[in-house]
């Protein structure tokens, strides 16, 4: 078979620029969709932490798969923090990305997201990526290994600690319950499942 150039299209496959923090997620609801055409590419899951960063790196993602190729591009982000700069990333190359404001308002269901309103300003958000990766993505970049006083500092003005379990599995609701304990918080958990990821990706 001939090595395909970066001129070739490929008319029939979806490149999804996702972050790294929902790519278990994006290949779990394609497996569960019986898609094979979707290419996935992530973007470092830390932007999280520097949601300046992320338009950018999406946008240069972006000429990166047309220089694939690849006419159908979706973005795998809600905002996310970049306060409306990966809208305008989006609407200069002409892709669509996620609806919502943040990953937690996804999984939960954007409307219902929003119905809770202030409800959700004291909560803290635990996914099955932030349980996984406690310690490595949130104790030692924030330094709470090392200054265990600032957990109140961060984190004194929330009340809770809400799972949002994309998977109904007993080990990480139980490494999900030990990171509201070593925050301080009172654990909840509810069991969303994808939520709005997987209207998203159907349309691919």
């Amino acid at each position: 078979m001939a090595k395909r150039t970066a001129s070739a299209k490929v008319p029939h496959r979806v490149r999804v620029i996702a972050c790294g923090m929902i790519a278990r997620e994006v290949l779990a609801v394609n497996a569960q969709l019986g898609h094979d055409h979707v290419d996935l590419k992530c973007i470092d899951a830390d932007y999280h932490h520097h949601p300046e960063k992320i338009a950018p790196a999406v946008d240069r993602a972006i000429h990166a798969a047309r220089a694939d190729g690849f006419e159908h591009i979706f973005v795998g982000y809600a905002d996310c923090g970049t306060g409306g700069a990966l809208d305008r990333v989006c609407a200069a190359h002409g892709v669509e990305r996620i609806a919502g404001p943040h990953c937690f308002s996804f999984y939960m269901g954007n409307a219902a997201f929003e119905a809770a309103g202030d409800e959700m300003m004291t909560t803290f958000f635990i996914t099955d990526f932030l349980a996984r990766h406690f310690d490595a993505f949130l104790i030692r970049p924030l330094g709470l290994d090392r200054f265990p006083e600032l957990r109140d500092t961060y984190f004194g003005h929330y009340d809770r600690a809400l799972y949002l379990a994309q998977t109904d599995d007993p080990a990480l609701e139980d490494k999900a319950r030990a990171a509201a304990d070593r925050l301080g918080l009172r654990f909840e958990r509810r069991l969303t499942g994808y939520g709005d990821l997987v209207g998203a990706l159907a349309g691919l």
